[in-house]
């Protein structure tokens, strides 16, 4: 009865899923999926699966590891912002070094600009054309 409860669960999570994307890395998958709440509102659900052995030789077992992230609509925007931002800064400092952090006055400048992006995205901001 309980396989029966858990095969119907998954059918159900299976028929939120509007759009599916996977990403194989190594020894991850990413998987990207478009799922729809019970109000047909869509949103993105992001899971890295891990494959992880333990033990050894005839021993060792295989499980994966999951990791989950919403990211709703609302957040799309802010969230590339930042996706972008973090990615940017990563392929400027590319270095073997662990030294390569900024400093305090550097760290200031980048939450100032943030600051004043996230400001200018908030305002309200209207076109007229006469």
């Amino acid at each position: 009865m309980e396989d029966l409860k858990k095969k119907m669960g998954a059918d159900m999570n299976d028929k939120e899923i509007v759009f599916s994307k996977s990403i194989k890395a190594g020894k991850r998958i990413y998987y990207l999926d478009v799922k729809k709440n019970r109000k047909d509102e869509m949103f993105l659900a992001i899971t890295e699966s891990k494959k992880v052995i333990m033990g050894e030789g005839d021993d060792s077992q295989i499980s994966f590891e999951k990791h989950k992230i919403f990211l709703y609509k609302e957040d799309f925007e802010k969230f590339m912002s930042g996706l972008t931002q973090a990615i940017d800064f990563i392929n400027l400092n590319k270095t073997s070094d662990s030294d390569c952090l900024l400093d305090e006055s550097e760290q200031q400048k980048i939450l100032l600009e943030d600051a004043k992006d996230e400001k200018l995205n908030d305002e309200i901001k209207i076109d007229i054309d006469f």
